[in-house]
């Protein structure tokens, strides 16, 4: 999925309208109210529309949200076992200590930054009218910006609210779900958290309607394949592992996406593909020299001066004892880069490395842990979808597949790729000597948030 670079619209006209503007204009000419601008001004034409959608693409490249930020969270938060994090930023270094407290301003920038994103989404599908060229092109829209919005929902509420399992998730304050453009601030703007069900059962319906509505093809934008995807990474949180693996079964089976003959090719997509995305990466955020920061290489990488292209602030080490767990021959065990006598992976040392957010090879793991959960071989048996995985890392392949082997996998294959935390707490395993549901792996709703919104609980421990 490509995201385009360079609005040539007004969209910070339209995302302003998130932001609670507290000053107030000295010039008596300047009477327009330009933090409260309507839609009725804003999306007249199907070309007004069109350029929002790309603002809502360049909404989520925002660092603080899929442009790494997310990513980051789930990777660094209490991950002592790991990595070793040395970095100077307190808000990230009290994510890693999982030492938080509610002005963390990490926690603030990703909160404001994926609802500016979601009311950028909520314009567009409060404007489909204006989409008349063909009910195809509707249909794209649509799904376009439903998919960005649901996926976003999903990313806040595992960071920000009690993880499915972790008590009743129907009455858990989840995050509020916003489905209207935020025109100007009034007290309706005062929501409530939805419970986690509440945001889950939102999320599943309007992905599975972006399936829906999204075309097979559309470029390097958002498919009916990506929603699928992502679908499938919703319903293994839940333990619908019926409903995972129909959903990963059908983007391997029809998708036409295949995995990457090596993995080494998975990485450095502008060192040295030159900007050309692996046609294994499903959903992803594009990182160009013209426009684009990747968070993830910000505090993965470091600036290695054999290899021209890398850079980063060097903060997150690889432990010995993440790299001890790979087998002897596996590479990606030796994907990590010796520097300054200690060990970086090698998947964010690219400056302009593309984020990825779901790549084909979670689809196939996925469909192997359904499959074995369930003790069946639909699409193909585990041991299949395993070794497939197993000899790309040019390991031998396994006679007998069960739970812990699938899992294992999962761990090496997608280690430091922004899921950690996540799967910690979908398999309820603890986090570097913390309970997997402790209180301190929760990221606390922004203070900021709440001393304006008295209707937003805030979360245990804060």
């Amino acid at each position: 999925m490509k995201l385009f670079n360079k609005i040539n619209f007004g969209i910070t006209t339209i995302s302003a309208a998130v932001i609670l503007m507290t000053g107030s204009c000295s010039k008596r000419l300047d009477i327009y109210p330009y933090q409260s601008i309507g839609s009725d001004v804003a999306l007249l034409t199907e070309s007004d529309v069109n350029a929002t959608l790309i603002g809502c693409y360049d909404g989520i490249q925002s660092t603080s949200v899929y442009g790494g930020d997310l990513q980051l969270f789930n990777a660094l938060t209490g991950n002592k076992d790991d990595i070793n994090f040395t970095g100077t930023f307190a808000p990230l270094n009290d994510a890693y200590n999982a030492a938080m407290s509610s002005n963390n301003t990490y926690a603030a920038s990703t909160w404001a930054g994926v609802y500016n994103a979601i009311n950028r989404c909520n314009y567009v599908l409060s404007a489909l009218d204006k989409v008349t060229s063909s009910p195809e092109n509707r249909d794209r829209v649509e799904g376009e910006a439903t998919f960005l919005r649901a996926s976003m929902l999903f990313d806040l509420v595992k960071l920000y609210a009690k993880f499915y399992g972790d008590g009743d998730y129907a009455s858990n304050p989840g995050v509020p779900i916003i489905t209207t453009p935020t025109t100007e601030i009034t007290e309706a703007n005062y929501v409530s958290r939805n419970s986690v069900k509440e945001v889950y059962d939102f999320v599943i319906a309007e992905l599975t309607k972006a399936q829906n509505l999204l075309p097979e093809d559309n470029s390097r934008y958002a498919t009916k394949f990506t929603a699928a995807a992502m679908l499938s990474r919703v319903y293994m949180v839940l333990g619908n592992y019926t409903a995972a693996r129909e959903a990963a079964n059908f983007v391997i089976e029809n998708s036409g996406k295949s995995l990457e003959t090596d993995f080494e090719d998975l990485w450095f997509t502008e060192i040295n593909g030159g900007g050309t995305t692996p046609e294994e990466y499903i959903f992803f955020v594009k990182i160009t020299t013209q426009d684009g920061i990747n968070d993830m290489n910000t505090f993965f990488g470091r600036t290695i001066s054999a290899i021209p292209g890398t850079s980063g602030r060097s903060d997150c080490k690889i432990k010995d004892a993440h790299r001890a767990k790979y087998e002897a021959g596996d590479v990606r065990g030796a994907f990590f880069q010796l520097s300054g006598g200690n060990y970086y992976t090698k998947k964010h040392l690219d400056t302009y490395g593309d984020v990825l957010v779901i790549r084909l090879a979670e689809m196939y793991l996925t469909r192997a842990e359904a499959n074995v959960r369930l003790g069946e071989s639909v699409g193909a048996t585990p041991k299949e979808d395993v070794n497939l995985i197993r000899e790309r890392a040019g390991l031998d392949p396994l006679d007998v597949v069960d739970l812990p082997a699938v899992l294992k996998e999962r761990y090496l294959e997608f280690a430091f790729e922004g899921q950690a935390l996540s799967e910690s707490k979908r398999l309820k395993q603890p986090v570097s000597g913390l309970a997997w549901n402790s209180p301190k792996l929760i990221w606390p709703i922004p203070q900021r948030e709440t001393d304006v919104n008295k209707n937003l609980v805030q979360n245990e421990g804060y």
